[in-house]
């Protein structure tokens, strides 16, 4: 049920059209809570039908001109109760860590450059999140809306920080295993 609270998230932080929205996943939102274009055109009209958000008026309709959509009451007050609700945490899925685990009852064929490959990758998302943090969140931003956006990208850079530790410590690991 997230992916609703995502686009409210988003349509508070401003009205967006549906291309808008998607683009502004692909650049915020989207890299901890990925949804295709298709889904979030899906979920506009979900949440459009169930009356929480709304299409703004248009000066002049014309078919096929792209519609922006604000947030209701209702999708406030949903929004809000959904950040209020406890959540447990989610278990730890991650297809890495299970190909690791059977490579140690079927052999590390291929692991190493693999693992190599994996943090090549984690150093360059690290790279992005310090870089956004960098351009987006100077020491003269403090709001409270400032602060809690950084916690989130925190949490990214933290992630990626503990990948690239682990991934250098497994490489070691496997580098000293008799081959």
């Amino acid at each position: 049920m997230s992916l609703p609270h995502a686009i409210l998230t988003a349509l508070l932080e401003r009205p967006s059209s549906g291309l808008e929205l998607t683009r502004r996943f692909d650049r915020s939102i989207g890299y901890f809570w990925s949804a295709t274009h298709q889904q979030i055109y899906r979920e506009l009209g979900k949440l459009e039908s169930d009356g929480l958000i709304r299409a703004l008026p248009s000066e002049q309709p014309v078919r096929g001109q792209k519609k922006s959509y604000e947030v209701l009451p209702a999708g406030r007050a949903e929004l809000a109760r959904w950040t209020a609700a406890a959540q447990d945490p989610k278990p730890l899925r991650d297809t890495l860590l299970l190909r690791l685990r059977a490579s140690a009852v079927v052999g590390t064929a291929g692991l190493e450059a693999d693992l190599r490959r994996h943090l090549e990758l984690h150093r360059q998302q690290l790279a992005e999140y310090e870089e956004i943090e960098r351009r987006d969140f100077p020491p003269d931003k403090d709001s409270a809306q400032d602060r809690i956006q950084h916690l989130v990208l925190r949490a990214g850079i933290d992630l990626e920080t503990f990948w690239t530790g682990w991934l250098t410590h497994a490489l070691e690991e496997v580098g000293r295993l008799p081959r």
